[in-house]
């Protein structure tokens, strides 16, 4: 493995014949650098579409009213199905597996400090909103909790971009924030980029907005996670099961689609990551194909290179060359070029991935403004795992061994009588 001699005729060898030696290379190079390149873009893209699960618990369902679109028992079509506490109460005790049973309500309107204004969405909510939509309260404040909701206090909680727009960056908790005509104490603030909804939302206790803006009666959806749903088809039977308890509660068909509308977290996360799960397969295939292209090529020069050294090796069998030394010149000679040029390929194309991945979220740190989640991207995070890219090298090598051996093995048995005859 260390005989000089040995790797000085390898060098050689391959100083003889440099332009078919690069070329070779660089068709293993180029074979694992497009496989780097192919499963970081994959990995870059599933990252992007996969961020739009993180604002939510990944077991996360919400149910809205909608229209009667299939007539029931003499009822008519076009009946406006709006959802209230029964609703809420019903999910709580009659859904298995629920858990974090709470509802929201909406309305718009304008929040004032002083001469300060912003346009404001005022989200009612329960406590648990917090573990179903994920929202991270920053030091130093808290999140609406059941004595809010009990007594209907006015509290409110803003963002990062509020704060800064009403309160100029100055610490708003115990300060108050005027909306829809009533004063509302800060509690808290929430960190924007965890929270579901744009910059705009500011939760209140659910009760305080209903008795102020819904006459007491009514929700706008039921948010909930549920447990143990761990297949397609399992959220897919939840679903089913859940329409039919709400078409009891609301009286329409159970299989009117447009009667009430379910969003499953968990099921479009499944479905979203079986897609995702077929491209990389699909990527694996291209870049596996591409990389066996360029060990074919190292194969086919190993075959041209014992050709043109038959007789070199019939000399040294002559010469009393044992047919081990003749292999592992062979053998050598091809992992070398394998083993060189996929490093190279492996390196560019870690490289490359990696200053995509800073150049995108440079770009999306300097589009972020005052703390806004910034533009959609195609791609997110678009890298590959350095354990995969040197595994990806580590077979190519092997398959180098396996491309040079076959061409060894025809040179070893070839007798030196014959090869001295050959041209």
């Amino acid at each position: 493995m260390f005989d000089l001699d040995l790797w000085q005729e390898i060098f050689d060898a391959i100083r003889k014949n440099k332009l078919r030696t690069f070329l070779t290379g660089f068709s293993v190079a180029w074979g694992i650098f497009m496989l780097i390149i192919l499963l970081s873009a994959g990995n870059g893209l599933k990252n992007s579409v996969m961020s739009n699960f993180a604002g939510r618990a990944i077991n996360t369902v919400e149910v809205w009213g909608g229209r009667i679109s299939i007539p029931f028992k003499g009822l008519p079509t076009g009946r406006h199905i709006r959802l209230d506490n029964n609703d809420v109460e019903m999910v709580g005790t009659r859904v298995h597996g629920a858990g974090n049973v709470g509802a929201d309500l909406w309305t718009g309107g304008v929040a004032t400090v002083g001469s300060e204004y912003a346009s404001c969405q005022l989200c009612g909510v329960y406590p648990d909103i917090r573990v179903t939509s994920d929202i991270d309260v920053l030091p130093g404040g808290r999140f609406i909790n059941e004595v809010d909701m009990r007594e209907r206090r006015k509290v409110a909680l803003i963002n990062e971009r509020l704060k800064t727009v009403l309160f100029k960056g100055e610490n708003p908790v115990g300060q108050y924030v005027k909306m829809l005509g009533v004063m509302f104490q800060v509690v808290g603030v929430y960190d924007l980029g965890q929270s579901w909804g744009d910059g705009s939302t500011i939760y209140i206790p659910f009760s305080t907005a209903q008795q102020l803006f819904s006459k007491g009666y009514g929700v706008n959806s039921v948010i909930f996670t549920v447990d143990g749903l761990n297949t397609r088809n399992d959220n897919e039977l939840f679903n089913a099961e859940l329409r039919k308890k709400f078409a009891a509660l609301h009286r329409f068909d159970p299989n009117d689609l447009r009667a009430v509308g379910i969003y499953n977290q968990m099921d479009n996360y499944l479905q979203t990551l079986s897609i995702f799960n077929a491209i990389s397969i699909f990527l694996w295939i291209i870049g596996i194909g591409t990389l066996t292209a360029g060990v074919v090529g190292v194969s086919n020069i190993m075959l041209i290179t014992v050709r043109e050294r038959t007789r070199e090796f019939g000399i040294r069998k002559a010469l009393g060359a044992s047919p081990a030394s003749i292999l592992r010149l062979i053998l050598l000679e091809s992992v070398l070029i394998t083993g060189l040029f996929g490093y190279v390929g492996m390196a560019l194309g870690v490289g490359v991935s990696e200053a995509v991945s800073a150049a995108l979220e440079a770009s999306s740190g300097a589009g972020g403004g005052d703390g806004d989640s910034g533009g959609i991207t195609i791609l997110k995070n678009p890298t590959v795992d350095v354990n995969i890219a040197l595994l990806a090298t580590l077979v190519l090598m092997v398959a180098g061994v396996v491309a040079g051996y076959f061409p060894a093995r025809k040179a070893i048995r070839i007798t030196a009588v014959e090869a001295m005859k050959t041209e």
